[in-house]
């Protein structure tokens, strides 16, 4: 991975999780505060709670996105550490989809009149879900990676020992 793209990358990065932090601060001044009263057409105070924790997972997932950057740019992300990293966007990605079926719960008493909201939201969930396993699928195959990486330093050593 070249320099400009681990910059670009990073970049990216950068600016999401400021303004996810941004929103998440701006939603729970709004909570603390109380300045802004609910007229009852939906429940705010669950909805802002569930929002400032699935932006926490997508956060997370930000984080250890940067970390595997940085273990790619330094030729180490063929290595078992990285698993650890993995793992936890597969967690924060299923958090993530979670946290939206609760939004799709708490959204769904006033789709009565429509429930195709609920279900285009339920599918969303789903494919959320889904991204979790696709990410699961690239996990398997860096394990394959570890594991040939692992194979060639072996059969180096006992080519250096041959000769």
């Amino acid at each position: 991975m070249g320099k400009l793209t681990v910059r670009a990358l990073r970049a990216v990065l950068a600016v999401v999780l400021t303004g996810s932090v941004f929103v998440q601060v701006l939603m729970a001044w709004a909570l603390i505060s109380g300045n802004d009263p609910e007229d009852g057409s939906l429940p705010l105070t669950p909805l802002r709670l569930v929002t400032i924790l699935g932006i926490g997972t997508a956060q997370v997932a930000l984080v250890c996105v940067w970390r595997l950057v940085t273990m790619v740019r330094r030729g180490t992300v063929f290595s078992h550490a990285a698993f650890r990293y993995v793992d936890t966007i597969i967690g924060a990605i299923v958090t993530a989809a979670l946290v939206w079926f609760t939004v799709t719960a708490l959204n769904a008493p006033g789709q009565r009149d429509d429930p195709g909201v609920t279900l285009i939201m339920g599918g969303i969930g789903l494919a959320i879900l889904g991204v979790a396993l696709i990410v699961l699928v690239l996990r398997t195959l860096l394990a394959q990676a570890v594991a040939r990486d692992t194979e060639a330093a072996q059969l180096q050593a006992d080519l250096d020992e041959v000769i």
